[in-house]
This record gives C-alpha cells, sequence and structure tokens, in this order.
C-alpha cells in the first residue's frame, strides 16, 4: 500500500483513488487538447495559407526586400502589425466564442481593413479555417451550426474573416487565449517565411534557421499585444500595408496576396 494510505479507512483510501482517476481524466484531456492544438498549427490543415505571403511578394518587387537581413526585418514589421491589429480580434472572439459576439468583430475588423488585398486574404483564410474546422471537430456541433446559419442566410452577415474565425475555433475547441494569440502569431510567421522560401530569398535549411531565430522575437511581440481591447486595435507598419495592396498590380506573381 502506499505510504500516503497509512491510517486512512477503506472509504478514505477509495476517496483517494477516486481524485487520482480524477487527476488522470483531467491529464487525458488536457493531451487531448493539445492534440487539437497542434492540429489547428499544422501546415498541412487546408486553410490556403500557404497561398498568401502577406505582401511580401510585392515587396519583393518593389526592392524593399531583397536579402535574408531584409526579410528579417520584414517579418519583424508584420509580426508586430499583425500583433497590434488583429490579435485584440483573436483574443476578444476566443473569451466570448459566440455567434453574436464573432458576427460583431467580423463587421468591425471588414470596416477596418482598408487594403482590399489583405482584406480578400483573411477573408479567403477564414472561411477554409471555419469549414475545416466544422468539418474536423464534429465534437463541437456549434462551429457547424454557426456556419451553416452564416453561409445559408445569403445576406452577407459575416466576411469570415480570419483572426475572429481563429479566435472563434480556438474558443469553441477550449484553448486558452495565450495560447490562441501565440498560435495566430506563429501561423503568420510559418506562412510568410515559407512564402520567402519559394520566392528564393532563403532557402528551406535557411527557413529554418530563421524560424528558430524569430521566435523570441515572436514571444516578445505576442507578449506586447495580448490581451489588448478591442478599441487599441491599430496599425504599426502602414508601408507593409500599402505595399501589400499593390500586389495586385504585379505583372506577374506566384502568390493570391
Amino acid at each position: 500500500m502506499d505510504d500516503s494510505l497509512e491510517g486512512l479507512s477503506p472509504m478514505d483510501e477509495d476517496l483517494v483513488e477516486t481524485d487520482d482517476r480524477k487527476r488522470k481524466r483531467n491529464g487525458s484531456i488536457d493531451s487531448t487538447l493539445q492534440w487539437s492544438q497542434w492540429q489547428l498549427l499544422d501546415s498541412i490543415l487546408p486553410t490556403g495559407g500557404f497561398a498568401h505571403s502577406f505582401g511580401l511578394e510585392a515587396a519583393i518587387q518593389a526592392r524593399l526586400v531583397s536579402g535574408p537581413d531584409d526579410l528579417k526585418s520584414y517579418i519583424i514589421d508584420l509580426l508586430d502589425n499583425t500583433g497590434s491589429l488583429l490579435l485584440p480580434f483573436v483574443y476578444s472572439s476566443t473569451m466570448n466564442p459566440t455567434l453574436e459576439n464573432w458576427q460583431k468583430l467580423d463587421r468591425i475588423l471588414d470596416a477596418t481593413l482598408s487594403n482590399e488585398v489583405g482584406r480578400k486574404a483573411s477573408i479567403s483564410q477564414g472561411s477554409s479555417l471555419l469549414r475545416v474546422a466544422a468539418a474536423v471537430f464534429t465534437e463541437i456541433p456549434s462551429l457547424k451550426s454557426m456556419r451553416d446559419v452564416c453561409v445559408g442566410s445569403g445576406s452577407g452577415v459575416v466576411s469570415f474573416h480570419h483572426a475572429p474565425v481563429f479566435g472563434l475555433t480556438c474558443g469553441l475547441v477550449g484553448i486558452d487565449s495565450g495560447s490562441s494569440q501565440r498560435g495566430f502569431m506563429f501561423v503568420t510567421m510559418r506562412d510568410v517565411i515559407s512564402a520567402a522560401t519559394r520566392l528564393n530569398i532563403v532557402g528551406p535549411m535557411g527557413a529554418a534557421v530563421l524560424q528558430h531565430q524569430m521566435a523570441p522575437v515572436a514571444e516578445a511581440l505576442s507578449q506586447k499585444w495580448m490581451d489588448r481591447p478591442l478599441e487599441d486595435a491599430s496599425q504599426t507598419a502602414p508601408l507593409l500595408d500599402t505595399i501589400q495592396a499593390s500586389h495586385a498590380y504585379l505583372f506577374s506573381r506566384l502568390f493570391c496576396s
């Protein structure tokens, strides 16, 4: 017998064992949640993120990015801008994953984004993410019901912007707000570095090294902009927004944005 059970009555021993089983069950739930979190961040999830360069392709053709050092500066500015503008939407939708709140956040973000290229990219990724999430996480029927309500209405109630959808999905799955916001920053960093590889700014090995080097910067920026109210959402790098808007005018292009 375990020394911790000495002196306990049989009933007390059963209670201790019950608590132990409860801890194991909670640990199992936490482990399952981690698998869901990893799947949401997995590049194999067909959300269309790799079809977008976050304005990097336009920046390269405008000679703003021509090598690894320029790329690193671009990523830092992009992450800072993502944190300041979009993390408040991710945070709010994660903390309150309801249909009404999601619709409100989506309308506000749709009115905030003045860059048509970035706006279309956000809608494309968000729509794909919710479609995939509703099909994958069948144990959360509200994902499908929310999507069906908005798609079936046909009145443009929501545009399916990426940041609110990402937060909504994380909130319904059970992921905490901190992990949700870090996850959104990670996906942004992952996709822009992947785009840089295909645009021959950095090789595959160099991209892996760069992503590891950028992790502390991404964490610092995540903490800087984490848990901000919606009223704090703002642009910190308007030049990036302007460059991305010019993507539609490129004579030849590999990415959608």
